[in-house]
């Protein structure tokens, strides 16, 4: 088959140290289609860049066709089919979560201008680097000739900590967990939802709330724990997290390219236009969404409960805010 064309951004960075491998090797797009893998970082990273260039052909991958380092957009953004935007500027010590917006919208006015100019039309869009969901909506407004419905962000990684500690809780398999949801930002104000979760206990399918039997432990120290994980492998191992969240990013695109296993949802963020579920239009939020044929859908009609409604809502007042500071610096930048 024809080679698909990939870009990762922030490539050098340790996120993408975990990402390449598992792409190149076949784990996301399948293992019969080829690919070229472009790969963009900042100038003073083209160094580093070169060593990880070395190590992919050094991999030795059948489906590998080329891989293409640069530091410029225009060689990035050409033809993608997809785009995997990882590579942001970091929060450092002292920083204000606003001044790292105003770093961000920068970098994602750019590169959202950069996939309207040259990426392919249909090219699906996914964005990794912090504050994910107002970066992602950034670029899609730079970026207007490409459908919104093409651009999403990460919060498979939530998700998957939600998923996980449900199991660990009730000693199955995170793959005996499913339709756990992750409504709003991913940042610490993200609403992990278990009200829709079913789990497997030996060989019956049961509501997670039914089987742990425990709603205090599900709506107090479960919603924290994968609210703070990021914070709490931060602390642990002086880094933020990469085997995990790479593994997030190949599961959230292995979706968008081949759908959701029937009876199943994920969480992703997405453009909120046209939800049912009261959250305001022109936000980049996370819901619960069912994929076929490369397009998403909102999965429709779940319930929601007084609890759930006001942390649903506190997250999105919180997007709210994020999305009126960064505009504000959109129209300077």
């Amino acid at each position: 088959g024809e080679p698909i064309r990939v870009l990762v951004t922030g490539a050098a960075g340790q996120i993408a140290y975990s990402l390449l491998y598992s792409i190149a090797k076949g784990d996301v797009f399948g293992k019969e289609q080829p690919l070229i893998l472009v790969l963009l970082d900042i100038t003073p990273m083209m160094t580093v860049l070169e060593g990880v260039v070395m190590e992919l052909q050094d991999c030795a991958l059948p489906l590998l066709r080329e891989v293409v380092p640069t530091d410029k957009e225009e060689v990035a953004f050409k033809d993608l089919d997809i785009a995997i935007l990882v590579g942001s500027m970091p929060r450092r010590e002292g920083m204000e979560r606003k001044d790292l917006l105003k770093a961000n919208v920068k970098i994602f006015k750019s590169q959202g201008a950069a996939l309207d100019k040259y990426a392919k039309k249909t090219v699906k869009v996914v964005v990794v680097g912090n504050p994910a969901n107002t970066n992602c909506l950034i670029a899609s407004k730079s970026a207007p000739s490409i459908p919104k419905e093409n651009f999403s962000c990460l919060t498979r990684l939530d998700h998957n900590r939600a998923k996980s500690q449900i199991a660990l809780k009730l000693g199955v398999t995170a793959n005996d967990v499913k339709n756990v949801i992750i409504w709003g930002n991913h940042s610490s104000t993200q609403y992990p939802d278990v009200n829709h979760a079913k789990v497997n206990v030996k060989g019956k399918e049961v509501g997670v709330y039914e089987a742990i039997k425990d709603d205090s432990w599900l709506k107090g120290d479960f919603i924290l724990t994968v609210q703070q994980r990021g914070a709490a492998v931060i602390k642990a191992r002086k880094l933020s997290s990469a085997m995990s969240a790479a593994k997030a990013i190949c599961d959230h695109v292995r979706d968008i390219w081949f759908g959701t296993p029937v009876g199943e949802f994920v969480s992703m963020g997405v453009i909120s236009d046209g939800n049912s579920y009261g959250v305001p239009e022109d936000l980049l939020y996370s819901f619960p969404v069912v994929i076929k044929d490369k397009t998403w859908k909102f999965v429709e009609g779940l319930p929601i409960n007084d609890f759930s409604r006001e942390k649903m809502d506190l997250t999105a007042k919180e997007l709210t805010e994020e999305k009126e500071t960064a505009v504000e610096f959109l129209s300077s930048a």
